[in-house]
């Protein structure tokens, strides 16, 4: 990859993990509201630490070594940087595998997010698949069938790959239920008070670590450099926390940007089952598509009569 391929690689990574963590940042503001001063301080100290050095930056390289056992983490770390053919081969032929999970896990986020969550409704399309949630589970089910089956004819452990996928998407998100539910609970008053700031703090962190998940696995789809996952991803934390410090109520004017993060997330999602199957899609595709995407749901936001008065 050129250093060019490299820079627009990061950026949309960046831009990715940024806009995929908005509920995280939301999350993080109104619990914090209710937080002391000094437990504030802490969490977004030491905090971004653990979200940013810890998850965003070990997880991708726990991730590619989960699916080749055979090398050290090191080798991982700096196969961006060599030319033993041993360590690229070893990644490359393993890719399949770690990009049918990913792939499955990005595009079973979308379709519950398109069937089941509640939205703003940045396209008209969006109110008939809110309206036909029942069929969520059906949809995946059929979903997971046809590639599974599909990756038999090449490799079983193609398919594997991909019934990972599906397990770590029902895992995080029954993760992610329980998340809601205790934000109900801090945020209606009684539960607030009940719970102290280390509780909070400890709640808050999870929560990085259940939202981080997905923007790492669709990370995948930018690029298999490590390095380069940990540098976009990282950026894209740093903002998101900046965000979380600054305004985030001037983000959340901007309602349909969650919609371009999960049209982007499906995009991506297939960009990796494409490229397990063998279609090899060349590197700027994915964040290409990301700014595109993102940056029409954004126009989209600022176009509401609301944020146009506001900016005039």
């Amino acid at each position: 990859m050129d250093f060019l391929s490299a820079i627009l690689t990061v950026l949309g990574l960046a831009l990715f993990e940024s806009i995929s963590s908005i509920d995280n940042a939301v999350i993080n503001a109104e619990v914090l509201s209710k937080m002391s001063e000094r437990a504030k301080r802490w969490f977004l100290t030491y905090g971004l630490l653990f979200a940013v050095f810890g998850l965003r930056l070990l997880l991708p390289l726990a991730i590619v070594w989960i699916a080749n056992p055979s090398l050290q983490p090191l080798d991982i770390l700096m196969a961006a940087f060599s030319s033993d053919p041993k360590i690229i081969d070893a990644i490359e032929s393993s890719s399949p595998i770690l990009l049918a999970g990913g792939g499955v896990f990005l595009v079973f986020l979308f379709f519950h997010w398109l069937f089941i969550e509640p939205k703003n409704f940045g396209l008209r399309e969006e109110r008939f698949f809110i309206s036909q949630g029942v069929w969520f589970y059906t949809t995946v089910s059929i979903l997971l069938t046809v590639i599974v089956w599909f990756a038999l004819q090449i490799d079983s452990m193609l398919a594997f790959g991909a019934v990972v996928g599906s397990t770590a998407f029902f895992i995080t998100h029954g993760f992610k239920q329980n998340a809601e539910a205790r934000e109900r609970e801090l945020l209606g008053g009684e539960g607030s008070r009940e719970m102290s700031d280390w509780s909070k703090i400890l709640y808050l962190e999870v929560i990085d670590a259940t939202f981080s998940v997905d923007g790492v696995v669709g990370a995948f789809a930018f690029t298999l450099s490590v390095p380069l996952i940990m540098v976009g991803s990282g950026l894209g934390a740093l903002i998101v926390r900046e965000v979380t410090i600054r305004n985030i109520e001037s983000v959340k004017k901007y309602k349909y940007l969650k919609n371009g993060a999960m049209y982007s997330v499906f995009i991506l999602g297939a960009i990796m089952l494409l490229d397990a199957f063998g279609a090899h899609i060349p590197s700027f595709i994915s964040p290409v598509f990301t700014f595109a995407i993102i940056g029409y749901f954004f126009w989209k936001s600022r176009s509401e009569p609301g944020i146009s008065a506001q900016k005039n």
